[in-house]
């Protein structure tokens, strides 16, 4: 639940949209987040893997995005981004004896996946062009 990795992507998608057709460099990402370059570094990676942003490498190098802001939903960067529950992590080992211990962990799967679905849903009509605007 403590996961950054949603509002690092959406800083860092952010400030590429309001950069144009300028390459912007980890450094300068990290000064504004205020987080390692290095961390910002991994995230582009992920965010180029989606097919987000394209990089360039050198010392004009840098990243922008590689299709339009408003082609970029906030459910797409969730889902791309996303690597832990939003309720939180589920009890490894529950006492398997017991009528609620056997049966938790399959019902928890159940009610994270539909959490997701809602989350999920709740952004899809949310362009990162939209959200950028605020910043402007």
């Amino acid at each position: 639940m403590n996961n950054t990795r949603f509002s690092t992507a959406l800083h860092i998608l952010t400030l590429l949209a309001d950069s144009g057709d300028n390459w912007v460099n980890s450094d300068w990402i990290a000064g504004s987040i205020n987080i390692n370059a290095a961390m910002v570094r991994k995230e582009l990676s992920t965010l180029q893997d989606a097919g987000f942003v394209v990089g360039r490498k050198g010392k004009v190098g840098g990243s922008m995005l590689n299709k339009p802001s408003e082609d970029i939903s906030l459910a797409d960067i969730y889902v791309a981004v996303k690597n832990s529950e939003i309720l939180g992590k589920k009890n490894l080992s529950p006492n398997p004896n017991c009528p609620v211990g056997k049966r938790i962990n399959g019902e928890l799967e159940k009610l994270y996946a539909e959490t997701d679905q809602l989350v999920i849903r709740s952004l899809r009509d949310m362009s990162l062009e939209n959200f950028a605007k605020k910043f402007r």
